[in-house]
Formats: structure tokens, C-alpha cells, sequence
């Protein structure tokens, strides 16, 4: 299979593999080159391939989504890193704590949303 990893502005990566694997929301899943074509959103994790000559790399993808068409796997993701295990765990725990702080920040700013209307609200009710 020949694996292509796409960020926003460039291609990471190019190489061809027997086999990958990589985590959606549901867990971890391997794809084969007799694999059924398919589409899967990713979460932010380690995915790994495997080269023809059986040595393992390592990548850290963030949110993306995986294209299985035929021998072609395409990958699409804000960030990837290429890299070993260890370091890019701590990518990983990186990028999540990102994506938590952005959660936080989207549930205050509708906190203070819903406030204002509220408050608004009872000022037009006392009018």
C-alpha cells in the first residue's frame, strides 16, 4: 500500500507499507493491502507503519481522516510528526491538552453567551 500523510500546507510523508495502524473514536483498527476500502475519522494518537522490509516508524496525527481506496491510503490532519515512540507521546498528550484548553475557551465564551441573554432577556421583561 503506498501511504501519503497531507498536512494544511505540504505532504509529510510518501512511503509504501504492508501495513497501518491508526485510532478513530471507536479505537484502534489495522488496515492490510486486501483491506476493504474505507474512511475513518482519526483521533489524536500514534499511528504506525509498517515497510516492506518489517521495520515499524512512527508517526503523532491530530485530528484528521484516513482514505482507504484501493492499494492508496491517504491521510488528511492539522498536524502529523514524524518520530520515535517515546517522543511522540508526549506530542500526542500535547496536542490533547491544546484541544481541551479550545474546549474550554468555546464553553466559557458560550457561558458568557447565554448569560448576556439572560440578562438582556429580564431587562426587556421589566420594560
Amino acid at each position: 500500500m503506498r501511504l501519503r500523510i497531507f498536512l494544511p500546507h505540504t505532504e509529510l510523508l510518501d512511503t509504501e507499507t504492508v501495513k497501518i495502524k491508526a485510532e478513530n473514536p471507536m479505537g484502534y483498527f489495522t488496515l492490510k493491502p486486501r483491506h476493504i476500502d474505507m474512511t475513518s475519522t482519526l483521533v489524536p494518537g500514534i499511528l504506525s507503519y509498517t515497510t516492506s522490509t518489517g521495520k515499524t516508524e512512527y508517526l503523532a496525527v491530530d485530528y484528521g481522516l484516513l482514505v482507504k481506496q484501493g492499494d492508496m491510503v491517504k491521510v488528511v490532519s492539522r498536524r502529523a510528526f514524524l518520530g520515535e515512540l517515546g517522543k511522540l507521546e508526549a506530542e500526542v498528550r500535547r496536542m490533547t491538552e491544546i484541544e481541551d484548553e479550545r474546549e474550554r475557551s468555546a464553553r466559557s465564551a458560550v457561558a458568557r453567551l447565554e448569560a448576556d441573554f439572560v440578562r438582556r432577556f429580564l431587562e426587556v421583561g421589566r420594560s
